[in-house]
């Protein structure tokens, strides 16, 4: 190696958090430095996480196997290419299910490993790891990639646009470039919580846990045979359900009727769960879908959207979007176009479908024929496709009995799993569901970085319709729903019923959780567990790192402004620069050299917390990390060229000193 090479001041870049945000950073940082043949002048790299790097917290490799993804295996991909024939390598590399395949060689060709399973949390950590090692193993020889399992309690600027990370609070790390990919948050107690934790304060036989993963919720709290409450019936109350029962020794088995049934082990509590919808989430419908799978947007595109933002600009002074009036029914009409038209498909066959497919366009679009449309291909007896009344299925129900109650609610799941089962192509109601997750591109493009109307951004979008859109479009696998059916018949769990109340009762000394629309439904428990992931807010993130950056005006949250009307929206996200994903300060400023992306950057952009990119298909997972890593390294001649002038000024200094006598100054 070149001598003056390798004594010159390195270039440095810290990325702080290594699960998949950190990793797509890790992997185009990669994939720009082999590529670059010219320069050679050495590039410092320091992977940083305070639980395992290459993993992160939500999916590293010691946690148990029962907590799964809700992606099927085949469409999930780490790496920014794929495979092409040459040895794994940043740029190109297997998907989840290729690489589970390698790990599992299959005897005389048979297949083990299915591309529509589903992997556990830990497998995906354990290929992230692979993904890190792949990215350090062909790293050029000018490049270092350094791993420090620490946390990062502070972020200062240096004098020269650089950065000094503190690490556990003592020691300090130099940077020129700092990528924060710190993923889901802890966060301050709610008012909810504080009520809980108070009352748990004051009754020392009973525990409160506050939402979190649940590999990190202290589950030896509930003793075997008492009764813990669940609140939310969403991914994570999956985690818990079989934390608390196959976690303890439990097992599901056939009884021979195509139906599972659970064998307890007798160290089970008895769970009673429940949520605003007293629908337990729905299961994904059996993938029929490629890897690579685009669905081709009729009504909900840019160019529609583009015309009614400049529209709105005309009439209002303001390009600002309305969710429910400008998006809402262009999602509607999408949805409804799959569905009918896979209806039609299923019964009459593609040509049919392709007719009526055109047909149906053309109506939904002029507002004019469409139920005689519907009429003549027979589908007029078909239930409406309304997402509010899947998402609250039970909104007008009251229930004299709680047997009454729970046979309505297995009619629902019943259906919901013959629904599930016909697929996510051949189903109508499942096809179109999964259309929602295939319209999340468009949805990101027309409402990041404050693209809705303030209000409109809070309440329509936020609070009323992403709700409902993760109930249907984000559920688990479908064995979930059958192991969940199976635990509801052996006893061990219960579903309270809509409209879930948690309170407490001081007399007894315990939780009550009850449904006012199920007579007879409240239960007494000595542990409540909130079983949902905490929203991302950027003030009520307990993180010593995140409170030192706002403190300091180093970060600030991103507002939702109309210029038109001056109202706003606090959104709780960590506010950034279009493009270059780098940090906004106090004043508005953009950081030179500090970025960030994910999780805190929630309601900035939509659906941060999506952790993989997809096989055949530039997805925004990998644009991002592309977009960061392209910026960081376009810096690069600058900074250097910035520490050569700087170097060889303290040179001189140096020089001066020792002619006149002086103290010789640190080169440090």
């Amino acid at each position: 190696m070149n001598t003056a090479v390798s004594t010159a001041t390195p270039y440095t870049i810290a990325v702080v958090g290594t699960g998949p945000r950190g990793i797509s950073v890790l992997e185009r940082l990669a994939v720009h430095l082999m590529r670059d043949t010219a320069d050679r002048r050495p590039v410092r790299i320091y992977a940083i996480d305070a639980v395992e790097v290459g993993a992160g917290r939500i999916w590293r490799t010691d946690q148990d196997d029962w907590f799964t993804m809700n992606t099927v295996i085949g469409q999930v991909t780490m790496f920014s290419g794929d495979p092409d024939g040459g040895v794994a390598r940043p740029g190109a590399g297997p998907s989840l299910g290729q690489w589970l395949a390698d790990q599992h060689p299959a005897p005389d060709g048979q297949v083990t490993v299915d591309e529509d399973d589903f992997a556990s949390r830990r497998d995906y950590g354990r290929y992230l790891r692979y993904v890190y090692r792949t990215i350090t193993d062909e790293l050029p020889s000018h490049v270092r990639m350094i791993p420090l399992v620490a946390g990062v309690t502070s972020i200062r600027p240096g004098r020269a646009g650089d950065y000094v990370l503190t690490l556990d609070g003592d020691r300090e790390l130099p940077v020129h470039k700092v990528v924060l990919a710190t993923g889901h948050p802890r966060n301050d107690p709610e008012p909810f919580d504080q009520e809980m934790l108070d009352f748990a304060d004051a009754h020392p036989e009973v525990s409160y846990l506050r939402g979190d993963s649940a590999a990190d919720l202290d589950l030896d709290v509930v003793r075997p045979g008492s009764t813990v409450a669940v609140r939310g019936l969403g991914l994570s109350f999956y985690d818990v359900l079989l934390s608390l029962t196959v976690g303890r020794g439990g097992s599901f088995c056939g009884d021979g009727d195509g139906r599972l049934r659970y064998l307890p082990s007798g160290r089970e509590p008895r769970i009673v769960a429940g949520s605003r919808s007293g629908l337990p989430i729905p299961p994904r419908g059996r993938n029929q879908k490629a890897p690579n799978h685009v669905h081709e947007s009729l009504f909900l595109t840019k160019e529609r959207l583009t015309a009614i933002r400049a529209r709105r600009e005309a009439e209002s002074g303001s390009g600002l979007l309305d969710f429910n009036e400008d998006i809402l029914p262009l999602v509607l009409d999408e949805i409804r176009h799959v569905y009918y038209t896979t209806r039609v498909r299923a019964t009459s066959g593609e040509a049919a479908a392709l007719d009526f497919g055109r047909r149906y366009t053309t109506a939904l679009r002029t507002g004019h024929g469409e139920a005689a449309l519907l009429s003549i291909a027979g589908l007029d007896d078909l239930l409406p496709l309304d997402l509010w009344a899947l998402a609250r299925p039970f909104a007008k129900e009251h229930f004299d009995t709680r047997d009454a109650w729970r046979e309505r609610l297995l009619e629902v799941m019943r259906a919901d799993l013959d629904e599930a089962e016909l697929g996510t192509l051949d189903g109508p109601l499942k096809a179109a569901l999964d259309t929602l997750r295939d319209l999340r591109g468009v949805l990101r493009w027309a409402i990041d970085y404050g693209g809705l109307r303030p209000h409109s951004h809070r309440d329509d979008f936020l609070n009323d319709y992403v709700p409902v859109n993760a109930l249907l479009s984000a559920g688990p696998p479908m064995a979930r729903a059958q192991q969940l059916m199976a635990l509801m018949a052996a006893g061990t769990v219960e579903v309270a019923g809509p409209a879930t109340e948690f309170t407490t009762d001081a007399e007894a000394g315990c939780f009550v959780v009850r449904s006012p629309q199920v007579a007879g439904s409240a239960v007494h428990a000595e542990v409540l567990i909130d079983a949902r992931i905490p929203r991302p807010s950027l003030h009520s993130d307990v993180s010593p790192l995140t409170r030192q950056l706002l403190a300091d005006g180093l970060i600030r949250e991103f507002v939702n402004v109309d210029p038109a009307s001056g109202t706003s929206f606090p959104t709780g996200g960590l506010d950034i620069a279009e493009g270059t994903f780098r940090a906004l300060d106090g004043e508005g400023r953009v950081h030179p050299g500090l970025y960030a992306l994910g999780v805190p950057t929630e309601h900035v952009r939509w659906f941060t917390q999506i952790g993989n990119s997809r096989p055949g298909l530039a997805t925004d997972f990998t644009k991002v990390g592309e977009a960061v890593a392209r910026d960081v390294m376009a810096q690069r001649a600058e900074v250097m060229a910035q520490a050569e002038a700087t170097t060889a000024a303290r040179a001189e200094s140096r020089h001066e000193a020792v002619l006149a006598g002086r103290k010789v100054p640190s080169l440090g």
